[in-house]
């Protein structure tokens, strides 16, 4: 898989993408990364890639010719890219959503910065995607989240026993609605006079999973 990211900001990324998951993702050749950065698309010596809204108003807005040009050279260098728009505006990102796109060969994050994008710009993309009902300084940390959900659901980037479908949002009950994880525990046996559960000291698989079922459901019906 293959994921660009196209962002004003190509520094932000650098930690973050080359630790833990991430970091084994790209070792192992399971992901690809390129960082593009929207200011060498800039226009003037200055390399401006905003400029203030028509009618007035705070803050300045993204353009949509610098923005064209720099989706034209990905598209370039990326063939059948998905051109994905991260803006408070999209569908909202789920764990559905991670597995959708995680089955997907190439994809472009667009993070946007400042007041926001020129409306012509939603003309270039394939779709937009929002993390939340809230407002974030810029697309980044947005573009970051959506990376590391996409990523672990990747063939090969997590062990067998680490599989997705034990998670959260993964799990259904009988119905086919999405449960949070079941308790876990380890060593200590007992801290401060808490024990951990008999049935999982037992060793009877059968019965393990049932309790883990059962309390995936408890735990979902107790938080929603």
């Amino acid at each position: 898989m293959k994921i660009n990211i196209l962002t004003l900001f190509p520094e932000y990324f650098r930690e973050a993408l080359n630790t833990s998951m991430m970091r084994k993702a790209q070792k192992i050749r399971a992901l690809k990364i390129k960082i593009y950065n929207l200011r060498d698309f800039g226009i003037g010596p200055r390399k401006q890639v905003d400029d203030r809204p028509y009618g007035g108003g705070a803050g300045m807005i993204l353009r949509v010719d610098v923005m064209s040009k720099a989706l034209a050279k990905i598209k370039k260098e990326n063939k059948n890219t998905r051109l994905i728009l991260l803006t408070p505006k999209g569908r909202k990102f789920d764990q559905k959503e991670a597995k959708r796109l995680s089955k997907i060969e190439n994809l472009t994050l667009i993070c946007g910065h400042y007041e926001g994008f020129d409306e012509r710009i939603r003309d270039l993309i394939d779709e937009e995607i929002s993390i939340g009902d809230y407002i974030l300084t810029g697309g980044e940390p947005a573009a970051l989240v959506v990376v590391d959900a996409i990523v672990r659901l990747v063939p090969g980037v997590l062990k067998k026993e680490e599989a997705p479908e034990e998670e959260s949002f993964s799990l259904k009950d009988d119905k086919g609605k999405p449960l949070f994880e079941y308790a876990h525990y380890t060593r200590p046996e007992i801290f401060k006079d808490r024990s951990v559960p008999k049935i999982l000291l037992k060793g009877n698989h059968q019965k393990i999973k049932e309790w883990r079922e059962e309390r995936a459901i408890e735990e979902t019906k107790k938080r929603i």
